[in-house]
C-alpha cells in the first residue's frame, strides 16, 4: 500500500525517532515491509509425490505505529510576538492573503507566501505569535514552530510601537531556544514594524543595532531593504541540518540467531528463521507437518534442543505453539 503525503512530511516511529524525511516532490520511503505470498501445493509436486496434500501460507507484513507530521518547507520564517504585524508583513511582501486583525492570535495556522527581490524568489512562512511561557503550552505559536525548522533563516518581527520591543525580542528568542537550540542558532535579521507610527520612528532615531530593519507593512517603507537582506541571508545560509540521531531509512532486517531456553514448562525456541518456517507451515496437513519436522532438523533445531537437555515427551514452544518432542 502506498500513502501519498504532502512534501515536507516526516515519519516518526512509536518512540518519536525519525524514520523518513520526505522533503522532495519525488521522495519515497518504506516504513513497513509488506508480507510474502505463499505457495500452492503444485509447487511441492515431485516424481515421488504427485499430489501433495499441503501448501505454504504466506507471511504477514510488518505492523508499525507511524506518526506522520507535516513540516512546511520555507526559506525564511517570520517569528515574533502577537500583533507585531507578521501577517501584514507577509501580505505586503507576497501575494499571500492571510487574515489580518487588530487582536492577539489573529493567525491560527502557519501561512506561506513567495516574495521576489533582485530576481530571486524566497518562500516566507508566517508563524502564529509567541508569548512568554509558550514552551509551557501558553498561547498558540510554540506548537507551530516545527514549521520553521526547515528554514535557512529567521526574521524576528517586532512591534515598533510597543513599550519594550527589545524585551519582546529577547522573550521570543528564549522561546525559540527552548523549542530547539538548532533553530535558535539559524542566521536572522530583525524587522521592526509599524514605522508609520511615531513611537517606531522615535525608536529608529536612537537605534544603532546591526541587522535591524525598520519597516512599515502599511506604507511599504523599508520593505525593499528588508527583502534584500533576507535574500542575502538565505543565499549564504547553510541548509538546515537534521539532528545527528535522525535515521532516514529503515535498516535491513537481519536474521536473528536461534536460541533455545529451558523453562519450567518446557523448552522455548527463538529465532527468526524457525519462526518464519512455522508461520509458513500448514500444521493441519499431515504432509505439511512432516515437511516442517524435516525442516526443523535441517535448521539444527533438534540438535540444539538435545544440547539443551530435551527428552522425548518434553514440551517445545515455537512462537507460542506447543509441540511434543519426539526424536
Amino acid at each position: 500500500m502506498t500513502v501519498v503525503v504532502p512534501v515536507g512530511t516526516i515519519a516518526l516511529d512509536a518512540d518519536g525517532a525519525l524514520i523518513a524525511d520526505l522533503d522532495r516532490p519525488d521522495a519515497t520511503a518504506v516504513v513497513a515491509h509488506g508480507g510474502v505470498g505463499g505457495r500452492g501445493n503444485v509447487h511441492f509436486k515431485s516424481s515421488r509425490r504427485r499430489a501433495p496434500d499441503y501448501s505454504e501460507p504466506g507471511l504477514k507484513g510488518e505492523e508499525r505505529e507511524i506518526t506522520l507530521d507535516l513540516k512546511l518547507i520555507a526559506d525564511a520564517g517570520l517569528v515574533g510576538p502577537p500583533n507585531a504585524g507578521k501577517s501584514s508583513l507577509l501580505a505586503a511582501l507576497t501575494a499571500a492573503r492571510p487574515k489580518v486583525g487588530d487582536y492577539p492570535f489573529t493567525t491560527l495556522d502557519p501561512e506561506l507566501g513567495v516574495a521576489e527581490a533582485g530576481g530571486t524568489r524566497v518562500v516566507l512562512a508566517d508563524i502564529p505569535g509567541l508569548i512568554e511561557g509558550a514552551a509551557q503550552g501558553k498561547g498558540l505559536g510554540q506548537r507551530f514552530l516545527r514549521h520553521v525548522e526547515r528554514t535557512k533563516a529567521l526574521v524576528y518581527v517586532l512591534d515598533g510601537s510597543a513599550s519594550e520591543p527589545w524585551q519582546d525580542l529577547e522573550t521570543v528568542r528564549q522561546e525559540v531556544t527552548q523549542f530547539s537550540v538548532h533553530l535558535a542558532e539559524r542566521p536572522y535579521v530583525v524587522a521592526v514594524n509599524k514605522l508609520d507610527l511615531e513611537p517606531a520612528r522615535a525608536l529608529r532615531a536612537k537605534t544603532r543595532k546591526r541587522g535591524v530593519y525598520f519597516v512599515s507593512a502599511l506604507t511599504g517603507e523599508g520593505l525593499p531593504e528588508l527583502m534584500g537582506a533576507v535574500v542575502k541571508l538565505v543565499g549564504s545560509a547553510p541548509a538546515p541540518r537534521l539532528p545527528a540521531s535522525a535515521v532516514t531509512r529503515l535498516p535491513l532486517r537481519r536474521r536473528s540467531e536461534m536460541v533455545v531456553e529451558k523453562k519450567p514448562l518446557g523448552f522455548v525456541v527463538h529465532g527468526e528463521r524457525v519462526e518464519r518456517l512455522l508461520e509458513r507451515t500448514n500444521l493441519d496437513s499431515e504432509g505439511g507437518l512432516e515437511r516442517f519436522q524435516s525442516d526443523l532438523d535441517r535448521l539444527g533445531v533438534n540438535e540444539a534442543l538435545e544440547a539443551a537437555g530435551v527428552r522425548p515427551g518434553d514440551t517445545v514452544l515455537i512462537a507460542g505453539v506447543e509441540f511434543e518432542y519426539q526424536p
